[in-house]
């Protein structure tokens, strides 16, 4: 009976690889059309390996826990010749052939060799790629000394172990002034051998590269406390009652559509201005953060906005968010006073300018004029930290302010 390849399926256009994180299928097991068999995780959501035909699983090959690029063999079905014709699927003899053909491909792919994937192409599926791992080397903690300048010696040693710059920042250099040596780097790895250690997951790294990107860039943070009993009271009287991080990012898209070159890009000598005020809300998940994305949110009602933000943020919190939700935001809002915290410096994601952090609201005497005495009031502090090459601490404080004014009149947004 024919066999069918069960290939690590190409889950978004930025994807690359899949962590497996269950296996639903055994040998011997009979799956159906469009059946989800094994889930998967990726730098950005977890999402599910459907197969494409009817058949018999007849080898597994996917470990749970194990990282494959897109292509890669995880398993094999046998299938009968009616099903392969009726829904048109390659067989792995076909794509045994179809790579044993190509002139600049001496081996064929072995069968049994699951470090082997393939990768499609308009006419179906051309040379086999060997898996490489894409994360080498060992977490390094922070230190005492940073590295300097990096000899080419060096250089080639941390690309062998697939080390950056930032992770050689706790190695003390003994070269001149002060710059690591390859002698300084293997004597600081031995040195952390038997030090605890666990692998850090797609979501994880997808995090620590996004913010080493962002902070290429010179940033700066302005903040103010900002008065939340009218929208707080506004809350109070809607059902049902809108998120409070959801009114902020109202405001704020409203606040970029009146200043959009707060928002712009810097590319080369130009500023290049959003089209969509399309603003992202951070979202906690298992170690790590997804952002999806509410398009439009300058030109929809809280009212409107109000079952998508829920829809999104349910989606992200299960990691179930599609690709085109996380992609194209020209700012975020992320509320960190729900974890209690009053104040932080949050950092923006390297495609975007600003970003809008939210504490915990606090209560205050405030001084009222009309009445010539203290009472109490409810205030959150915000923190806008930005792009300082676009936009300046002047023109950020005007932005921030204005966010200020809309939130004093909820009842507008």
């Amino acid at each position: 009976m024919p066999t069918v390849p069960i290939l690590m399926p190409q889950l978004g256009e930025s994807i690359a690889e899949a962590t497996v994180l269950r296996l639903d299928i055994a040998v011997g097991d009979t799956v159906s059309e469009d059946q989800e068999i094994i889930e998967v995780e990726t730098n950005k959501a977890t999402m599910g390996v459907t197969t494409l035909c009817r058949g018999i699983v007849a080898d597994i090959r996917a470990r749970e826990g194990v990282s494959y690029p897109v292509g890669t063999i995880l398993g094999l079905l046998e299938v009968e010749e009616a099903e392969i014709s009726r829904t048109g699927v390659h067989t792995l003899e076909d794509l045994q052939a179809a790579a044993s053909q190509e002139p600049q491909r001496a081996e064929a792919p072995r069968e049994d060799d699951a470090n082997v994937h393939f990768r499609p192409d308009d006419d179906g599926y051309i040379e086999p790629q060997a898996v490489e791992p894409s994360v080498r080397g060992l977490p390094v903690p922070a230190g005492t000394m940073g590295a300097h300048y990096i000899s080419p010696r060096m250089r080639a040693r941390m690309d062998e172990l697939g080390l950056r710059e930032a992770d050689i920042s706790a190695v003390v250099g003994s070269g001149a002034g002060g710059r690591v040596t390859v002698g300084d780097l293997e004597k600081f790895l031995e040195y952390i051998d038997t030090w605890p250690r666990s692998k850090a997951s797609p979501m994880r790294l997808s995090v620590a590269d996004s913010m080493r990107r962002s902070w290429t860039r010179p940033l700066a943070s302005v903040g103010m406390p900002i008065s939340m009993d009218k929208l707080l009271d506004h809350r109070r009287s809607q059902e049902p009652k809108p998120g409070l991080t959801l009114y902020v990012l109202r405001a704020f898209a409203l606040a970029l559509a009146e200043d959009p070159a707060s928002a712009g890009y810097l590319i080369g000598d130009k500023i290049v201005q959003p089209r969509s005020f399309d603003i992202g809300v951070a979202v906690q998940v298992n170690d790590g953060v997804l952002v999806p994305i509410l398009r439009g949110a300058d030109s929809k009602r809280l009212s409107e906005l109000q079952e998508e933000y829920q829809d999104l943020v349910d989606k992200a919190r299960r990691r179930r968010l599609p690709e085109h939700a996380l992609q194209g935001g020209i700012a975020t809002i992320t509320n960190f006073g729900t974890f209690g915290l009053t104040w932080g410096t949050p950092i923006p994601l390297p495609n975007e300018t600003l970003i809008l952090g939210i504490g915990a609201g606090v209560k205050k005497p405030v001084w009222n004029d009309a009445i010539g005495t203290f009472v109490p009031s409810t205030e959150a502090e915000f923190m806008l930290t930005f792009d300082h090459r676009v936009v300046d601490g002047g023109g950020a404080g005007m932005l921030l302010k204005r966010v200020s004014e809309m939130l004093q009149a909820p009842e507008l947004l």
